[in-house]
């Protein structure tokens, strides 16, 4: 079994859930706290020993290009001016792993993102993390938990999963579970996107993170334009799934924060702000004193 190295992240899409930030701006670049949304994911994924990154971008996303590229004249400023923990920061970004990117030219789907990744991915497994999903996992980051559950499964498709609210089920795609194996990971009969709340075969939502083999990519191209003429990665894992290859949901530790969304943004940065070394003692203290009846 070959070792996981490689990631996919898909970062073409338009952001309209956040508008009018992302006019002009790719949501991925969107600042939680003091950083682009984007590089908690790259992080997250360097953390989780992946070497090798690939960013699927579209029209208007040369912003996430620029910021992980090397900055000669933002360093060059910043040694003149003696600025060394902050010149030590901007290389860092640069340096913290080998990015790739491919650009997704039409907006046909998830699916079809992913399929982008073949000729990088080769004939290797590997992670797919959306654009939209930050994970806080201090004690283990997500994709790393995923990779070992991989390997302690000796392969197959694995989803990373969470268990909803009731009441939200109808806002997600939700696991249909077969078989329990622990007390953490199912085997996965199917599962049903955004079912009505008595229609749905359990509580476990696909939540943004996602260990995939090769072989999908076959299964992607048979995959036919569903709703809106997009291909769906689901329907592709389906077909592989009832192919004979084992699919699997692990329920993995965290705290998910939606941030293409405007609500999910905004907690993001409340509750990094209060983890941030630099600044979790005034935005405690200012939260403390906030008087909710005067701001209207």
């Amino acid at each position: 079994m070959k070792k996981i190295r490689k990631a996919v992240i898909p970062a073409a899409g338009l952001g309209t859930r956040v508008l009018p930030a992302t006019k002009a701006q790719p949501k991925e670049m969107l600042v939680i706290v003091d950083k682009p949304a984007l590089q908690y994911l790259v992080e997250e994924l360097v953390a989780s020993g992946i070497e090798e990154i690939l960013i699927i971008t579209g029209r208007n996303k040369s912003s996430i290009e620029n910021h992980f590229d090397y900055s000669y004249e933002l360093e060059t400023t910043l040694e003149e001016k003696g600025k060394t923990e902050l010149l030590e920061i901007v290389k860092h970004i640069s340096n913290m792993a080998n990015i790739f990117y491919v650009r997704q030219k039409q907006p046909l789907g998830l699916g079809h993102a992913v399929g982008c990744a073949e000729s990088f991915i080769g004939d290797e497994p590997f992670v797919v993390v959306l654009g939209d999903d930050i994970i806080y996992s201090p004690e283990s980051p997500a994709t790393k938990q995923l990779i070992e559950k991989y390997e302690e499964l000796n392969g197959g498709i694995i989803l990373g999963v969470q268990e909803v609210p009731e009441k939200e089920v109808n806002k997600y795609g939700i696991i249909d579970p077969l078989n329990k194996l622990d007390e953490k990971t199912v085997e996965v009969r199917g599962f049903i996107e955004k079912p009505e709340i008595d229609e749905a075969p359990s509580r476990l939502a696909a939540l943004g993170r996602y260990v995939l083999e090769p072989e999908i990519f076959k299964y992607l191209k048979e995959t036919e334009p569903g709703k809106g003429g997009e291909i769906q990665l689901t329907d592709a894992i389906l077909k592989m799934k009832n192919a004979g290859h084992k699919l699997y949901a692990y329920d993995y530790d965290g705290i998910r924060y939606d941030t293409g969304d405007k609500f999910g943004m905004f907690k993001a940065t409340v509750e990094m702000a209060l983890r941030h070394d630099e600044l979790k003692d005034e935005v405690r203290d200012y939260l403390k004193k906030l008087d909710l009846d005067k701001i209207k």
